[in-house]
């Protein structure tokens, strides 16, 4: 091996006590060996010399040793003469020179070469915490937008849960509303049903039965404006548990986002949970960009303001809707109790006026019943009379001869007995029309006294209904809050 400035035919390299031994004769060493140099420099074998004679070497024999690397012999041989085996003063001062160019060289390039690696390590080490405070920057700017969007969601999910609750709220009353309307229909269904129980002309479609047929149509149709209500509601709130399934599992995604990049924000050069993952960043196992994230959210939020939107109009349309119905309900209510009042009021004053016309028809069948028993009196009365007159005109047929004479007793008793015939024949007519008047009077007592009981019984279906009407339910119970 060559040694640094020093020459290969320097006379101590083959001295037997050489610190360095030879090298081994190998190919490799023969082959791969370069002679170190400092950059900008020469061989330092290029000082060497050139009164330097060439060495004379003996011709090769068979008895020689073979030499592998093909150098020349470092001991001079015993022919050659002292004087050729030494340098001359400049050389030595010029070897000199060289070797301490060479060092103050090996040294500048040493210091500038810790001083390029001192500066390089600092500009590395400064780069390295640039950047690693760049991430930790990065994270928590990222936490930060991960703080105001969780934010806004857990805001926004709470307005979608009280909207919820409200809606929910709307839609019970409702329901409570429909329920509450089916008393009242079937009130007003009993009452059509009792009111056909009437009997004869008072079997008449009048105000108190259009009113409850009207009353009927209009709770069937409020109870089902309200079940339809109910169903949109029903519909909305899926809509609603779906936007609210949404936020909070996008909800639940930022916390864990959170919790991770908080975990992340908290490292440092001496935290112990750090370690060597290769290949990590070239792995992407991403599946947004930040637009595309802050979008997702946005987009959550708009459809669960959407949601909360379409539900407080559903929840105003509910409100409206069960104000208009439960005033329409009282108003036709009302319209029917005094339907039936009147009604009512009209058949009690028919029934009192038959009843009072059934007074006088009995007292006139009363009087009528007199006159016939003094007719047949004076019937009976007139009849002796009559018997008087004719036996006398009998027994003055008996008369002899001349004595049948027309005289003022013939024709006086004559005129008697025609006189009490007429008046017999005049009573017995008139007896026989207070016969007729009587049946008559009988008659249309028994036509009121029929009439009465049909009054009656219409007073009494009536008067029934209305107790039954005496109960509706209350305004808060018609809009559902009780």
């Amino acid at each position: 091996m060559e040694f640094l400035g020093t020459t290969q035919l320097a006379s101590y390299c083959g001295r037997k006590n050489c610190l360095f031994p030879d090298l081994a004769p190998t190919s490799t060493t023969k082959d791969t060996y370069q002679p170190y140099c400092l950059p900008g420099y020469r061989y330092l074998s290029s000082w060497r010399p050139g009164l330097l004679h060439k060495v004379v070497l003996d011709p090769v024999s068979s008895d020689k040793p073979f030499n592998p690397s093909g150098r020349p012999p470092t001991v001079l041989p015993a022919l050659r003469s002292s004087l050729h085996a030494r340098y001359s003063p400049r050389d030595w001062h010029h070897a000199n020179m060289v070797q301490l160019k060479g060092s103050e060289a090996s040294r500048y390039c040493a210091g500038r070469l810790t001083a390029d690696s001192t500066r390089l390590m600092q500009n590395k080490d400064q780069l390295t915490y640039q950047m690693q405070e760049d991430s930790r920057r990065n994270l928590g700017e990222r936490i930060s937008n991960i703080d105001f969007w969780r934010s806004e969601l857990v805001y926004e999910l709470e307005c979608l849960l009280k909207e919820t609750q409200a809606l929910e709220t709307a839609k019970q009353r409702l329901e409570r509303a429909a329920d509450e309307m089916q008393g009242p229909l079937k009130t007003a269904l009993e009452c059509l049903y009792h009111r056909e129980m009437r009997k004869g002309i008072d079997l008449v479609h009048d105000d108190v039965e259009k009113n409850l047929i009207k009353e009927v149509d209009v709770f069937k149709d409020c109870q089902e404006i309200l079940t339809k209500l109910a169903q949109k509601i029903n519909q909305q709130l899926g809509i609603n548990r779906d936007a609210q399934h949404a936020l909070e599992q996008d909800l639940s995604d930022k916390n864990s986002a959170c919790f991770i990049d908080e975990k992340c924000f908290n490292l440092n050069n001496t935290s112990n949970s750090i370690n060597f993952y290769h290949g990590v960043e070239k792995a992407d196992g991403t599946v947004s960009i930040p637009a595309t994230w802050a979008k997702f959210s946005e987009d959550n939020i708009r459809c669960s303001q959407h949601a909360r939107a379409n539900s407080a109009k559903l929840r105003e349309d509910a409100e409206v809707r069960l104000e208009i119905i439960s005033e329409e309900m009282w108003n036709h209510f009302i319209s029917t109790n005094l339907a039936f009042n009147n009604r009512i009021a009209e058949v009690a004053d028919a029934k009192n006026k038959l009843q009072a016309q059934l007074a006088k028809i009995l007292q006139e069948i009363f009087q009528t019943e007199d006159t016939i028993m003094l007719l047949e009196r004076s019937i009976k009365a007139k009849e002796y009379p009559l018997k008087v007159a004719q036996t006398r005109l009998e027994g003055r047929t008996k008369r002899p001869n001349i004595e049948l004479c027309c005289d003022a007793p013939q024709l006086q008793l004559v005129t008697e007995v025609h006189t009490i015939d007429d008046t017999l024949q005049t009573l017995k007519r008139r007896l026989q029309e207070a016969h007729d008047t009587l049946q008559m009077l009988i008659l249309n007592k028994s036509n009121l006294e029929h009439e009465i009981s049909v009054k009656a019984n219409s007073f009494f279906i009536d008067k029934k209904c209305m107790d039954m009407r005496k109960v509706f339910p209350s305004t808060p119970r018609l809009i559902g809050y009780t």
